[in-house]
């Protein structure tokens, strides 16, 4: 279930790209409708065996190891759907409360998006009941993804599509409700497909993903894989060999150069204080309430530039039409 609800992160990308390219066409009403007859029947082939029982749908009526005292031979991948099927009864309230786990509070433990990041000034959960952040999650992650979804609809293409997966991710993992550490990862999904365009914002956005993450791989004693991986991605990164346009690339200016070199600093600083040193009793939390709040900034100024970057796409199509128009 939880790769169900990660794929929403996703879905405002998909929705606005394949929208724009059915409007795009020769007769869109016709594109439109298609694709809608399509999504409904996908999302009724999916949710059937849910919505009439599972039992139902495979034509048992009673479960398989009470049928002639368990003797009785089946298929095992049919004994095996009907097994889980009797013993979780699952139904379509309990799938919805899967896939949007809303009693399990705003956030997990210090995440770093904006309810957690706000929250040490800001008591959401004071302030507000699960009913009112429910709307304000929602309402903040449409607002937030809406941008993107506008500039796919009115000129879709490839490289915005990718542009768009990364900013829709960006908006979820940032406003939505009950977001854990490591949803981090489905941004950083779409990033690693604009490597090659983004080449310096790549690696900063990995950084500070792996950095979000350093609490969670301690809790959960990791460190070894963590550090082992961190040095992967660099060595990879670096590897001689590189194409020469991708150096030039990321090749940021000085005082860029001095910035990020800074906070690069203050994140391997934080990596040695956060396994040597102990906070103190008063806030036994500091140091992931350190590391959040830094590796939230950076994750918003992420989400600024590729929003940035992907409206940027729609003049470079502009300038291209009107090209095509003078030739």
């Amino acid at each position: 279930m939880e790769s169900l609800e990660m794929s929403a992160y996703f879905a405002p990308a998909f929705f606005s790209h394949l929208l724009g390219k059915c409007l795009r066409r020769r007769n869109p009403i016709l594109e439109v409708s298609k694709l809608g007859l399509v999504v409904v029947g996908t999302f009724a082939i999916v949710w059937w065996p849910y919505l009439h029982s599972m039992d139902a749908f495979l034509g048992f009526k009673t479960c398989p190891w009470h049928v002639n005292g368990g003797g009785q031979a089946m298929i095992p991948v049919l004994w095996l759907i009907s097994f889980c099927n009797c013993c979780v009864n699952l139904t379509p309230l309990s799938v919805l409360s899967r896939l949007a786990p809303f009693e399990r509070g705003l956030y997990e433990d210090y995440v770093a998006n904006f309810w957690c990041t706000t929250s040490v000034l800001i008591k959401w959960k004071r302030l507000f009941t699960i009913k009112s952040m429910k709307l304000l999650s929602l309402w903040a992650t449409i607002l937030t993804c809406l941008p993107s979804m506008i500039q796919q609809i009115w000129s879709p293409s490839n490289l915005g599509f990718l542009y768009g997966l990364l900013n829709s991710s960006f908006s979820f993992y940032l406003f939505s409700f009950q977001v854990h550490e490591k949803s981090i990862l489905l941004p950083l999904l779409p990033a690693t497909l604009l490597a090659l365009e983004e080449p310096f914002h790549f690696r900063w956005l990995t950084h500070y993903a792996l950095l979000s993450m350093f609490p969670l791989m301690c809790r959960d004693k990791l460190i070894l894989p963590y550090v082992a991986l961190f040095a992967l991605f660099y060595l990879l990164y670096y590897a001689p060999g590189g194409r020469e346009d991708t150096r030039k690339m990321q090749s940021p200016s000085s005082l860029r150069s001095f910035m990020l070199s800074f906070l690069v600093l203050c994140s391997l600083f934080l990596h040695l204080v956060y396994i040597t040193l102990h906070p103190p009793d008063k806030y036994p939390f500091l140091f992931e309430a350190v590391i959040m709040l830094l590796c939230f900034s950076q994750f918003i100024l992420l989400t600024i530039y590729t929003n940035a970057k992907q409206w940027m796409l729609l003049k470079h199509s502009t300038l291209m039409d009107k090209d095509k128009k003078l030739v």
